[in-house]
């Protein structure tokens, strides 16, 4: 019965979708308020609707209803409540519906926001705009990947699955089901994919008032600003995701990295990448009516590429541990990217010459050139990471044999780009706008320069030769010292002229711009994370060997003495083996350590938990490779040093601090600007 109420509170979801695609158009003919507030309020009850149709799939997979499909795939008796939960977006079908819930959710928040009805003109565009995707979603969920199909079997012993029982079968009743992938029984699923789709989603509020703005000709900033916290708040999420994800490997996969280049990590970190040189560019239009078409351009390709990295995910193009099975939903991804693109690409040329700016950049040195060089170099970035991602599907549409390019590919071609943003991020702050030159930006700057080049020189006198290493940490200190420096001398600038304590106007200062202050954290966070991956990319050690039970081996100043082995049944499919390490640092500090094989045998899977010792320094990194039967008490182990990555951790959680502290609800003021 429960099924039967969630299909038709699916079904009911897509007729209500139709019916407010239907009535905005209606509405636009006849210019008709009564027919747009009709079609607004249907497209915030779709929202309700399709929470009813989750809450039906939660009571199936929570009771354990084994008989339908979706839930034999990922629910097992053996599952904590969390992972059952988190179970609703492990598989294809439910994390379909749970990518429409949260699309829903974020499209009637949108609605009912009283900032965005200032907009009146737009409300029936943006209402047709964020119903095209959710009745792609809607059709995909209903008729290709319906979470409420049954298990049903015929007489020659085949299973099928569909909602209604087809004939000459008889309905299944599994005592048990599989369960969720071994490597997805971790807590990195219960945030890691709801993060990263909520980033993906909010990207449709900003999209789909931009191409409001294009269809009425209402070209001015006011949609900019009302939509600016809908960007930041996809970039925030869309930014956690991502490090969730890039934290979960280094978990879970026991290959001692933190991010792989894989085909579906850089799927989801195109739109950042795109997302992110918008943010940018977008404060050109509001303070120098500067960029106006590559802002939209910026904005819509960036929901187009959360169309196509879903579908690069879903559609089983692309192999990755990331990826989902192939499914028969490509297609209708497939027609929804083109409709996206070819409408997104029709609109900006219909309007490009209105789209003309009447700002100038003056100088080759001011704050509008270096913040084009800044979105220059965000998209050189995407371009690399397009090309490393399509070449595979190119190259088997049109040779027959899918060729993929590597992880160093992506380090040696983005790495330079990477370095020169970092560069950009310690210059933009004292740059001025309008006209100016070398010579007034010099005097600004000679000082935080000179400071941050302590850095490389303790570097070289410690004996540390790796030029890309040195060059890299200066950079980040040259951002630190620029960023302290700027908020030091307008602290004294405000309490100079106000006559407030120092810590008065430091307080009032930042508190009077969050979003710059916040821009500034961000920053600090990707220098942060920059000097994580220096530590890993370039100082790493990494070994392997075998010890016998009580053997010791020296590795990077630890001492690692193996002390035991053992194998525990921990569930009814699940068998862990363990190995302890008895561990002395070269402080003399000891602790233990206990990296684990847990082998999954429903799946027939193994997942490698590392043993993990985090400091400041660095983190030694233990993977129990393989062992031999208990008699011969002989393991081999793959051990990593990874020097400074704690610091890559540390430094996304400023990151998305500190696009909290921008998103905070400040109104921004010219006047607020600081004293060049």
């Amino acid at each position: 019965m429960i099924a039967y109420l969630g299909f038709g509170f699916l079904f009911l979801t897509f007729l209500i979708s139709l019916y407010a695609f239907g009535t905005a158009i209606y509405g636009l003919r006849a210019k008709s308020d009564a027919f747009i507030a009709s079609a607004r309020v249907a497209a915030i009850i779709v929202f309700p609707l399709i929470t009813l149709a989750v809450l039906a799939l939660m009571g199936l997979m929570l009771t354990q209803q084994f008989q339908y499909t979706y839930v034999f795939r990922v629910i097992s008796q053996d599952m904590s409540l969390p992972l059952k939960v988190s179970a609703l977006w492990g598989g294809q079908a439910g994390s379909l519906l749970f990518w429409i819930w949260l699309l829903a959710g974020v499209t009637a928040a949108s609605f009912l926001w009283g900032k965005q009805r200032q907009l009146k003109a737009f409300t029936p565009w943006v209402i047709l705009v964020t119903m095209v995707p959710m009745f792609f979603f809607l059709f995909m969920s209903l008729f290709l990947e319906n979470p409420f199909e049954r298990i049903w079997i015929l007489t020659n012993g085949q299973v099928v699955s569909s909602f209604i029982q087809p004939a000459g079968t008889y309905p299944v009743f599994p005592p048990s089901g599989i369960g969720l992938n071994p490597l997805l029984r971790n807590v990195g699923m219960i945030l890691h994919p709801p993060l990263l789709y909520l980033g993906f989603v909010t990207f449709l509020v900003p999209f789909a008032y931009a191409v409001a703005s294009l269809v009425t000709g209402q070209f001015n900033s006011g949609w900019l600003r009302l939509t600016h916290g809908w960007t930041l708040a996809g970039w925030i999420f869309l930014s956690a995701g991502l490090v969730l994800g890039s934290r979960w490997s280094y978990d879970v996969l026991g290959w001692g990295g933190y991010w792989g280049w894989d085909p579906v990590e850089i799927a989801a970190f195109m739109p950042w990448l795109t997302s992110s040189a918008f943010l940018h560019s977008a404060i050109l239009q509001e303070r120098r009516d500067l960029f106006k078409r590559w802002n939209y351009v910026l904005l819509m390709l960036t929901f187009c590429l959360v169309i196509l990295g879903t579908f690069l995910t879903r559609s089983g193009v692309l192999s990755s541990v990331h990826a989902f099975s192939e499914s028969s939903i490509g297609p209708v991804f497939f027609v929804l990217i083109g409709l996206l693109l070819v409408a997104s690409l029709g609109l900006i040329l219909w309007r490009w010459n209105d789209l003309a700016g009447n700002g100038e950049m003056h100088s080759i040195f001011s704050r509008e050139s270096l913040f084009l060089f800044n979105n220059i170099l965000f998209v050189c970035i995407f371009l690399i990471c397009l090309t490393g991602v399509l070449f595979p599907i190119l190259s088997q549409l049109f040779s027959g044999q899918q060729i993929t390019v590597g992880a160093q590919w992506y380090k040696s071609t983005t790495g330079p780009l990477f370095a020169l943003l970092i560069l950009l991020m310690g210059l933009v702050p004292l740059s001025v706008w309008g006209a100016s030159t070398a010579k007034k930006l010099g005097k600004t700057i000679w000082e935080p320069a000179l400071l941050s080049l302590l850095l490389p020189i303790v570097l070289l006198l410690s004996g540390i030769r790796l030029w890309g290493a040195v060059l890299a940490l200066w950079l980040a200190a040259f951002v630190v010292c620029v960023s302290l420096y700027d908020l030091n001398r307008t602290a004294w600038a405000r309490h100079n002229a106000l006559h407030e304590t120092l810590p008065t106007a430091l307080f009032h200062l930042v508190r009077s711009n969050h979003r710059r202050y916040g821009g500034y954290l961000v920053h600090i966070g990707v220098v942060l994370m920059a000097i994580g991956i220096v530590g890993i990319e370039f100082f790493q050690t990494q070994t392997q060997v075998t010890l016998s039970q009580g053997e010791t081996l020296q590795f990077n100043g630890y001492s690692l003495r193996f002390a035991d082995l053992k194998t525990v049944k921990t569930a009814d499919s699940l068998e862990s083996t363990e190995a302890t390490l008895n561990v002395t640092a070269a402080n003399g500090k000891s602790f233990i350590l206990i990296p684990r094989s847990d082998n999954y045998t429903l799946q027939q899977q193994s997942v490698t938990v590392p043993g993990l010792r985090s400091t400041l320094a660095g983190d030694l990194y233990v993977v129990l490779v393989d062992w031999q039967p208990l008699s011969s008490s002989s393991a081999t182990f793959r051990l990593f040093y990874n020097p400074l990555i704690l610091w890559f951790w540390i430094g996304a959680v400023v990151l998305v601090l500190g696009g909290l502290f921008a998103f905070s609800p400040v109104k921004f003021n010219q006047s607020q600007e600081l004293p060049a």
